[in-house]
Parts: structure tokens; sequence; C-alpha cells
């Protein structure tokens, strides 16, 4: 595979790593602090403000274009340009499990979107956040990334993934949980139902969810 020097560069990650100079072709490599690759801001010291930011940026500025051109902007026309594949709703959750935030302003700077949006449906203007998403029936975008974690790992721990489960967690034969790495999601997978942990196939799993957030409010939240 043939390089293009010009665009490859280094990112020194970690504040222990030795800064060593990196040449390719006889030439130095330029070195970043924050660089995108396949649309993911990655940072030096691995936080995700950035991605945020960037992620915020693209969504406020198509609701910003739905807002002035959207007339009528009833429940259903307004739920379909809110989550549908290009609009809104994606690109604050482009390849979230890879960088779901864990500091409280980026996690509501993210979530300040979805409240915008609920504002712009007709008759929920007054009412508060959480009142909208039940009459939505939207989870808010923290639920829904934590929720997602929780498919990756049932993902990897069945074989539906390229991610060989090994790679990641020890299990423990005694719960069938999983032990071992300090991951965000390992405290939230432990407190699985057993009949969700055993579903057999990636949209059972989804369905268990589904109940589990109905049953235990609050279950999917940090």
């Amino acid at each position: 595979m043939q390089f293009n020097v010009k665009k490859c560069k280094v990112i020194h990650v970690g504040r222990r790593t030795d800064c060593y100079e990196y040449y390719m072709g006889g030439k130095k490599l330029e070195e970043e602090t924050l660089e995108k690759d396949l649309g993911v801001w990655i940072s030096a010291d691995m936080k995700c403000s950035q991605q945020c930011r960037y992620a915020v940026n693209k969504a406020n500025k198509v609701l910003g274009m739905i807002k002035r051109t959207i007339t009528f902007k009833n429940l259903k026309i307004m739920l379909n340009l809110y989550e549908y594949k290009t609009l809104v709703r994606p690109h604050v959750e482009y390849c979230v499990s890879a960088w779901n935030p864990y500091y409280k302003k980026d996690k509501e700077l993210l979530e300040k979107v979805q409240r915008r949006f609920t504002k712009m449906i007709k008759g929920m203007k007054d009412k508060s956040y959480e009142e909208r998403l039940q009459r939505l029936n939207l989870w808010s975008l923290e639920e829904r990334r934590n929720r997602q974690d929780l498919i990756e790992v049932f993902k990897i721990c069945k074989g539906l993934s390229r991610i060989r489960s090994e790679e990641l967690f020890n299990f423990d034969n005694r719960d069938k949980g999983t032990r071992g790495h300090s991951q965000r999601v390992i405290k939230r997978w432990k407190q699985l139902d057993q009949e969700a942990v055993d579903a057999t196939s990636s949209n059972a799993f989804k369905s268990e969810l589904d109940k589990l957030r109905h049953t235990r409010m609050g279950f999917f939240m940090d």
C-alpha cells in the first residue's frame, strides 16, 4: 500500500508517552494533538469534548434549517425529520460507542440538541423536558448511549461482533457476568436481569432492555 506522507500524522497519546520522532520516506511526520479520523475527532488526551462540540454543531445547523423552513411542525413530521438517517440525531450518535462522553458538561451539551428539538414541536414548548420525552415516546440521549453500550457488550459476548470477548472480558461462570477491565458499561451490565443476559438474539435483547426501562426508571442514566 502506498501512503501519502503529507497526509500521515502522529499523535502521542497519554501523558507518559515518549514523544519520539517518526519518519516515513525520509520525511518527518507532523505531530498533532487533535485529528479527525473516519468522521471522529481524536485527541491526545483521549477526551471527547471536541467530538461533542463538532457533533452538536452539525446537529444544530440542521435544526436551524428545520425551524426556518418547516411551517407545520406536527409530531409525526418533526420526529421523522429528527430521526432520519442523515439529519439531526444521527449526528450526535455517529460512532458514539467509541466516544461516549463521561464529563457532565459534554453530556449536557449533547442533550441540549434534543431539548431544543422537542421544544420545536407544536404544543410541547411549555412542558418540562421529561414530559416532552414521555409524550413523544423518546429516550434521553444519555439513555440511548448507555443502551447502545449494553447492546455492543451483548454482541461481543454472544460472538456477534468482530471483537473477541476474551480481548476485553474475563467471565465468571458463577453468575454469567463479566469481570476484569474497568469499563463504563460493566456495572450496568451486571445489574441486568438474567432474562436479558440469556437473550438469544440482538432483537430479543433490545426488547428486554425496553421492558427494563419501564420497570426500573433511571436504570440507563449515569
